[in-house]
């Protein structure tokens, strides 16, 4: 019980950055073999490695893809809005193997802004605006253009 706490205790000041794991290998036996430390054999140790490392590479290459989607994202909002490119984007994507398309939930949710942005341009979108106005702001639209126009006709012509 006392091996057991000292260990305990010994632990917990390594932990701290105190030193004191030197005396513990002595106790130990000195094992240096880090399978034996984990308690396994060597054959696990190294099949516990590969896991490991296949879990990391995975959760880079999902990371890289994601990544990649969001970079492509940004590129297709750019084209939409004219902005300039960049070429940080443009690296991310062709990281990920240029294989890269947009989500299928964003590409529904950039689909729905284009055909409701079309809707507003088409003549339909316009007259739909016009039952949204009032009819003093037409009056008032319409006036005001009126007397611009006769405004200027007054200037072009010599005979008004």
């Amino acid at each position: 019980m006392a091996f057991f706490m000292k260990t305990m205790i010994s632990n917990q000041v390594k932990s701290f950055g105190f030193g004191g794991g030197s005396e513990e290998k002595k106790e130990e036996g000195g094992t240096s073999d880090p399978a034996a430390a984990q308690g396994m054999t060597r054959e696990e140790y190294e099949e516990y490695q590969k896991q490991v490392i296949e879990e990391k590479m995975e959760r880079d290459a999902a990371f890289t893809q994601k990544k990649a989607e969001r970079a492509c994202l940004r590129v297709h909002l750019r084209e939409k809005y004219r902005l300039p490119k960049s070429e940080m984007d443009e690296n991310q994507i062709q990281m990920a193997g240029d294989d890269v398309d947009l989500p299928e939930e964003l590409r529904k949710m950039v689909d729905e802004d284009q055909i409701e942005e079309e809707d507003k341009d088409s003549i339909l979108g316009h007259l739909q605006n016009l039952q949204n106005m009032d009819l003093d702001t037409i009056k008032e639209k319409a006036q005001a253009t009126f007397t611009e126009m006769k405004q200027t006709a007054g200037q072009k012509c010599s005979v008004m």
